[in-house]
């Protein structure tokens, strides 16, 4: 499946944007904050991307970045929002203010998004708190630490209790004699060690 496209910006309209890429234009729904990260008209660009696929329609969606498009993707699991919806919630609302208003159950800056009501934020607080946590980053190793946390998530894991984990088990590693041990060797020792730390909460 499509992860993301790179390709020439060709147009921008409100929440609309085209991008030219080997001699297709491709049309995608992008919510109004990621229009405004995305170069102008002309240049290239990379949007990371999810189709929607019905009997009757096919859209293609695009966002300035991962953490964006996870944000997309956990809206739409929420009761009542569809991916419309969802372009709609993130074009109100930055990463950083969706996260912070999640995790401190703050319905009142969500429902200051335009057409989220009150009934609708307390469903996306109860559904998604903790999980678009992003893992703090130890020196040198923070993508590393955030693929650990998002395999934890696809688990089934709580993002911000997995986060935690992975930080634990990494310090917990680090402290032993692992002077030997390659990078690889070293993720799956943490990657073991933060499974057994949540398995015992």
């Amino acid at each position: 499946m499509f992860n993301s496209l790179r390709g020439i910006i060709t147009e921008k309209r409100q929440d609309v944007l085209c991008l030219a890429t080997g001699g297709i234009e491709w049309e995608l729904a992008v919510p109004l904050l990621d229009m405004e990260e995305l170069p102008p008209a002309g240049q290239e660009a990379r949007l990371f991307v999810w189709l929607y696929h019905r009997e009757d329609q096919m859209r293609l969606f695009g966002f300035a970045s991962e953490e964006r498009r996870n944000a997309f993707l956990e809206l739409i699991k929420v009761e009542g929002i569809g991916p419309r919806q969802a372009v709609k919630i993130l074009s109100g609302i930055g990463q950083d203010e969706l996260e912070a208003a999640l995790e401190n159950e703050d319905i009142a800056r969500l429902e200051a998004v335009p057409g989220l009501g009150k009934k609708t934020a307390q469903k996306m607080i109860l559904a998604l708190k903790g999980k678009l946590v992003r893992p703090g980053p130890a020196a040198g190793t923070g993508s590393v630490h955030e693929e650990l946390v998002n395999a934890l998530a696809d688990m089934g894991y709580d993002r911000r209790i997995a986060a935690e984990a992975v930080e634990n088990a990494a310090r917990a590693v680090s402290a032993e004699a692992s002077a030997g041990l390659s990078q690889a060797e070293r993720e799956k020792r943490i990657f073991k060690q933060a499974i057994v730390m949540l398995s015992s909460q």
